[in-house]
């Protein structure tokens, strides 16, 4: 039976294996540019998704001025189909604080069928970041 953890990363270990994750998903798989990628490291709270002692994926959430944005969701090729992606938005979305009342992301098209069973609806058009087409998704209720 395969354990599945998802952990806030706070140590130097853990961050590194966080951005690890999204360099092989954001940087090599699809491309973005590295510059991209690491903004707003800072500012946002890391999670880290660890199945039978391997770490295998990773996400952020961060205050904006519109809000609070779920980021950077990333999970390793052979991991995914798992309920991994699931794991991470549902802990993320736990995290924020109870008083949050605008929570939103930017989906690539093929994740938005997930994040839409988390309560998120697409707003506004189609758009283009990093070479990937988007829709920004509201989580209503």
């Amino acid at each position: 039976m395969d354990t599945l953890h998802v952990q806030k990363a706070i140590t130097k270990e853990d961050l590194e294996k966080v951005f690890a994750i999204r360099k092989i998903v954001f940087v090599h798989e699809q491309g973005c540019p590295p510059e991209i990628e690491w903004a707003n490291e800072e500012e946002s709270t890391h999670f880290l998704a660890i199945s039978d002692h391997y770490p295998c994926g990773a996400c952020r959430w961060r205050k904006t001025e519109k809000g609070y944005k779920l980021e950077r969701f990333a999970v390793l090729k052979e991991f995914r189909g798992k309920g991994i992606g699931r794991a991470l938005i549902a802990t993320a979305l736990d995290d924020l604080p109870a008083d949050a009342e605008y929570i939103y992301l930017n989906s690539q098209l093929d994740a938005m069928s997930l994040y839409a069973k988390f309560g998120f609806s697409a707003e506004g058009e189609q758009f283009e970041e990093a070479g990937i087409q988007h829709f920004r998704m509201v989580k209503k209720g």
